[in-house]
Order: structure tokens, then sequence, then C-alpha cells
């Protein structure tokens, strides 16, 4: 059944070639609209230079964003793409770093060394990049980030955070959505190393060793938790000392970062995202921040963003990533001016 759905939706709609990196465009709008809710994103963005460097430079923002037509909607999109996505191979270099606690942080580094455009090391912009919740550096939308990099000549770091990626947990603290102690230290150790070098970061979403656990929790009451509410209330807020879940989530939540945000940030969400949906992104405040933009598409799940008839390869996310770090990388310094 599915093989004949594709033939008939090969039949329907054409596809722009592959090298452009284009999403299939439908023969007919009207078709595509009765089928899914296909619109350009709303980039939406305080300063006007920015939106103007954006259009310029990361110009798929501007684009009608066109899911795939048979897993389209959110909760799909969701569930299909860790499955779907192919995921490139890519050599890692680890380093494991010390920090103050006693604790350490896996870094998985894509060095580059290949890289035309910018054969100095020195000089090799870098892009850190975030995993979301419990993520590493092996899953398929980070390969996909380190492809695109290296098509650049840019060099990735993965920072994974405390106790995954198979490295041992040598404290009892993990990570949490509102501590960025790990995540200050590693910035500063990848700037120490290549002080020459343009760097920027990349997240995705959001970062157990019972046996270290089991000294200060109840671990058999944590794994019971059913819902993502329940694990934090019985061990994410108990671990970084907060006195209720009500307080992690509020001091967690981007609405109390946005306004202190320094440097020019670009974030993606599909506004029917299952964990942050529409009505929770945090719009009005980033509207007061000249340094945020956000591109919300109406499709995409989380972490989906699948487009073409097979989404093996390249997702809208991924366009996304793509442009704006190069236009960062390389453009950069034309942002406030234009």
């Amino acid at each position: 059944m599915l093989q004949s759905r594709l033939k008939y939706l090969d039949r329907n709609y054409r596809l722009t070639s592959a090298a452009s990196g284009s999403p299939s465009v439908p023969s007919s709008s009207s078709t595509m609209q009765d089928l899914c809710p296909v619109r350009k994103p709303q980039l939406v963005a305080s300063n006007d230079r920015f939106c103007r460097f954006l259009e310029e430079y990361c110009p798929v923002v501007t684009e009608t964003y066109y899911p795939t037509i048979w897993c389209w909607e959110g909760r799909v999109q969701t569930l299909l793409r860790p499955f779907i996505t192919s995921r490139p191979q890519v050599r890692y270099r680890n380093e494991l770093i010390k920090t103050a606690d006693g604790g350490q942080i896996s870094l998985d580094w894509f060095d580059n060394n290949d890289s035309l455009y910018y054969p100095d090391a020195s000089t090799r912009p870098t892009v850190l990049l975030l995993p979301g919740l419990t993520g590493t550096s092996k899953e398929s939308y980070i390969l996909h980030m380190i492809h695109q990099s290296e098509t650049l000549g840019y060099r990735c770091v993965v920072f994974n955070n405390r106790g995954i990626a198979g490295e041992d947990l040598l404290t009892p603290r993990t990570y949490c959505a509102a501590n960025t102690e790990d995540l200050e230290a590693v910035i500063h150790h990848v700037h120490s190393l290549h002080p020459s070098a343009p760097f920027m970061a990349a997240g995705v979403s959001m970062g157990g060793h019972r046996q270290m656990l089991e000294k200060l929790f109840d671990m058999d009451l944590v794994m019971k938790a059913r819902t993502v509410r329940e694990f934090d209330k019985q061990f994410t807020s108990v671990m970084f000392g907060y006195r209720t879940i009500d307080d992690y989530y509020e001091d967690a939540s981007p609405c109390r970062k946005l306004k202190s945000v320094g440097i020019p940030v670009l974030c993606l969400n599909s506004v029917d995202d299952v964990f942050s949906p529409g009505h929770a992104i945090p719009v009005e405040t980033a509207k007061q921040n000249a340094n945020v933009a956000l591109v919300l598409t109406s499709c995409g799940g989380h972490i989906g963003f699948l487009e073409g008839i097979w989404p093996r390869k390249c997702t809208y996310m991924d366009r996304v990533f793509k442009q704006f770090v190069q236009a960062m990388f390389e453009h950069g310094n034309k942002i406030f001016s234009m």
C-alpha cells in the first residue's frame, strides 16, 4: 500500500534537483493544502537588520516548508525521524575533561583535518553541537549536522552530557535544563584550545548509572515515573535543589533566558511540536530582544522536519542549520550593519 501511495505522489509532485537541496514542490498548491497545512514559516524578530540578514544569507527561513506528505502530522514526524533518516558515517576523536566537582564530560570531536576551505586548524571555524535529552553524538540529527558542517569545511565538537554516551558517572549528578555549569566549562575548554577560531553553538531540544545515584535517590521510585513531569519531580528537581517541580520548570523556562541573550540566536520550532507546542513558545518575549529570531513552521513535530517523498537524507532543520552557520561564520560581521 505504501509503495502504491508513493507512486501516486510521484505522479502528482515534481521534485527539484537533489543538488539544490530544495524540498518537493506540489504541482497544485490546493491539493497540498487539502492534505496538510503547508505555508511559509513565520519569521519573528524585532530587529529589521537581523531579518534582512536572514533573508539574504539564510533564505531557507523564508521558503515554504513542504513536509513529507504521508507523515506530515507532528506526532508521526517525531516518532519516524529516528528510524527513517540515514546515519552518515562520522569518525570521532573522544576527549574526557574533568569538572570542578570531580565529574567528567565526554566530548566527541570531528576535526575535519581534510578541510579544503580552512586547512589551518588554528582558524578553522568550530561548531559546538548540543544533543537533546538523553541524546549523544550518535544521534542521526547530530550526524547530519556534522555532515553539513564537513561540506563547509568546519570543525565540530559534540557535548555529551554527564553519564551518557557510555561514560561512567563519577559523581551523583547528571544534568538539567536550568543548569549550564557543564556547558560553560565546555565552552571555555573548546575556546582555550582554538582561541583564534570562529566559534558558535547549535543545540537540539534539551541532554542513569544507577549505582552512583542510589546513594542519594530512591531510584525504585524514580524508575516508576510514567511521565516526564513525574520523573522531574522525583529526580531532576531534587538533584538540583529545587523546592518544587514548578520552581524547576519556571527556572528552566526560556522565557527567563531570552531577555538576557547578548549574541545573535536563531530558534527553529514547529507549532505542532508535541513537547514545545505553539501556545508555549515565548513569541512576545523574543520580540523584546534584538538578538533573537524565531522561525515557526506549521508542521515538523519535535526534531522532525521531514521533507520529500522519501525523507532519508536532508531535513528542513538540516538546511536551516547549514545556511545559518555559514551565514554567521562568513557574513556575521554584517548582521547589524544591513
